[in-house]
């Protein structure tokens, strides 16, 4: 089965839009995706006609929110192969879920049965260079609290983890290795089972960041064979303020809370307080009910296109995308240049314009794409650049679109020369 690329964008209402008189050319995914009709119907419908707090009331209402939010957690664990429902926290986004690790494994030291969690002074937290800052402060601020020391695995030249590293870096010192699936920032996918190898080896703790692999490609929990994952559901055609944690059961139940309040205990009293079970100790006050609900459908979407389906169509988008772009003369891609292990987005540099100008001047032109250090500043500063342009394609993304692209960077150079 192949994308009918056509029938997905008609489910899109956003992609009739024009900007600026034209129509819109949304090359922007990786920062958010955009929704299909079905998440926004299932959106209304929850508020129009099911809305109530979940677990808290008896009636009808209460019953059928709290319904209709497990559901979303169920399919949630499908979509990812999940060994058990209760693996699945729900959280604000891919930043709390990671924050969420970091914190709790630093509060283990006074919960019980928590051992493997200890870390201090003469231990290692590892992360990649090209990570997304919500995958580097956590840890830093970790680090700091414990007194560990915070290192980092290289990247080379092409956008990729120099492979050396990996058994340089990641030793018997190192308790956490912290990583991105797919970069934000280059497209490198990572090579996932290579470092998880390394860190079993060592004993060390494995999390992994798929807020850009998850709206792309098949995330199979149990295959990868890590520790935690984490994404986000408004890049994958999702509402904004949902976002996931899984992680090993065994590990979730030995980890402290992260937040205290409604919901995540199973006793109190003014003298002390026991806890609830995974996932709900790690999900304290009222939930992001409807955004779940919300990311459920986009989930059942996705899992209609079928991923892998969804990855092939990419692929093909992101080959076609490296072959037209490289024949901008100036034009440098930021990452790897060829389509091999590498996602959907792209980020690039002109020589002598600067990034921003290229994305407002695009923009005039009906073409939405991104400009900055998409909040992964060390891969800019490796590359000794301020900044770059970033196209970056979702389900609805047309090779029309790409060339649409190619011929607004060019008209932007030649405003330029």
């Amino acid at each position: 089965m192949t994308l009918d690329v056509e029938a997905v964008r008609k489910d899109f209402p956003i992609l009739s839009r024009e900007v600026h008189g034209v129509p819109l050319v949304y090359l922007d995914s990786a920062n958010t995706s955009q929704k299909p009709q079905v998440v926004l119907d299932t959106l209304t419908d929850f508020y129009a006609m099911h809305n109530a707090n979940v677990a808290r009331a008896v009636h009808t209402l209460g019953s059928e929110a709290t319904n209709a939010f497990e559901d979303a957690r169920d399919k949630v664990a499908a979509f990812i192969n999940a060994a058990n429902r209760d693996e699945v926290v729900f959280t604000k986004n891919s930043s709390e879920a990671l924050n969420l690790i970091a914190y709790s494994i630093s509060n283990a030291t006074t919960f019980p049965g928590a051992d493997q969690f200890r870390i201090g002074p003469g231990d290692e937290i590892v992360v990649t260079e090209m990570e997304h800052h919500s995958n580097i402060v956590p840890w830093q601020l970790l680090a700091q609290r414990t007194g560990a020391t915070f290192r980092w695995l290289p990247i080379d030249d092409d956008g990729r983890l120099v492979d050396s590293s990996i058994d340089e870096i990641i030793t018997e010192r190192t308790k956490i290795v912290a990583f991105v699936h797919q970069s934000n920032a280059l497209g490198t996918i990572n090579p996932v089972s290579r470092i998880v190898a390394r860190a079993k080896a060592v004993g060390a703790l494995t999390v992994l960041d798929a807020s850009q692999s998850a709206p792309h490609l098949p995330l199979d929990v149990q295959a990868l064979d890590v520790d935690f994952v984490a994404f986000t559901g408004h890049k994958m055609y999702g509402p904004t303020g949902v976002g996931v944690l899984w992680g090993r059961y065994d590990l979730l139940a030995a980890m402290p809370p992260f937040l205290g309040g409604g919901e995540m205990i199973e006793t109190v009293d003014m003298t002390g307080t026991t806890f609830a079970a995974p996932p709900h100790r790690f999900e304290a006050g009222t939930p992001m009910i409807a955004e779940a609900v919300g990311l459920g459908a986009a989930i059942d979407y996705l899992s209609a296109l079928g991923m892998e389906n969804v990855a092939a169509r990419e692929h093909e988008l992101v080959t076609y995308a490296l072959e037209q772009l490289a024949t901008i003369d100036g034009l440098t891609i930021i990452g790897p240049d060829v389509p091999v292990d590498r996602g959907a987005t792209v980020a690039f540099t002109l020589a002598g314009i600067h990034p921003h100008d290229i994305a407002q001047l695009l923009d005039e032109q009906g073409i939405a794409v991104r400009a900055g250090h998409h909040c992964a500043r060390p891969v800019c500063v490796r590359y000794g650049i301020s900044a770059t342009t970033r196209a970056s394609f979702g389900i609805y993304t047309t090779t029309e679109e790409i060339d649409a692209l190619v011929r607004g960077v060019t008209k932007v150079k030649e405003m330029f020369s």
